[in-house]
């Protein structure tokens, strides 16, 4: 073997082992795709399990493939004196593909998840308590009326609490920029798929 073709196979060899390098995390991350750019979440399952073992399994089930940001809350849309809130919500409710009936996911508050609605944490959107499915959404700034106990709804049970964003927050405030008429995009913002990294 001469000399070059020591050096091509060494090279090649270097960057197999590159390419088959991936990052392992303490705890799951994903990544959004969104059409204005990823959004990586990094998720807490030792404190929020059942969300965070749902979430998991709504992506793996490729529910979140051609799906969307489709609301937004906002200083400047919410009633006068009211709990005003910031936020992006996303998920399947604004895909015409999306399943009928999912099974709620037990609530997990944030009394017992020590999870807070703070800047970039992602948290499950829902009505009762226990009714939350695929509809997600990521705090904009610090939201302590979604804790529990806190203002935002009326059962004082607040939201579910799950993982934050650890890169990407600039992609977040970019779609909490797009136009929007009484709380939802105008048009909804894409995202192609939502997966494992």
């Amino acid at each position: 073997m001469n000399s070059r073709t020591s050096i091509l196979s060494v090279a090649i060899l270097f960057s197999l082992a590159i390419a088959s390098c991936k990052t392992t995390y303490k705890n799951p991350h994903v990544k959004i795709a969104s059409q204005y750019g990823d959004i990586e979440i990094e998720l807490y399952p030792a404190k929020a399990p059942k969300s965070v073992a749902a979430f998991l399994r709504y992506i793996d089930s490729g529910y979140y493939v051609n799906c969307f940001f489709y609301r937004i809350l906002s200083i400047d849309n919410q009633i006068t004196g009211s709990n005003a809130s910031e936020l992006v919500q996303g998920g399947l409710w604004a895909n015409k593909n999306r399943p009928d009936t999912l099974p709620g996911i037990p609530h997990e508050t944030t009394q017992q998840t020590g999870l807070h609605h703070t800047n970039g944490t992602i948290s499950l959107a829902r009505e009762a308590p226990g009714t939350a499915t695929t509809e997600f959404f990521i705090c904009i700034g610090d939201q302590p009326g979604f804790n529990y106990g806190g203002e935002n709804n009326p059962d004082g049970q607040g939201y579910a609490a799950f993982g934050r964003v650890v890169k990407g927050m600039d992609i977040v405030l970019k779609i909490y920029s797009k136009p929007e008429e009484n709380q939802f995009f105008d048009p909804p913002v894409k995202i192609s798929k939502i997966v494992r990294l």
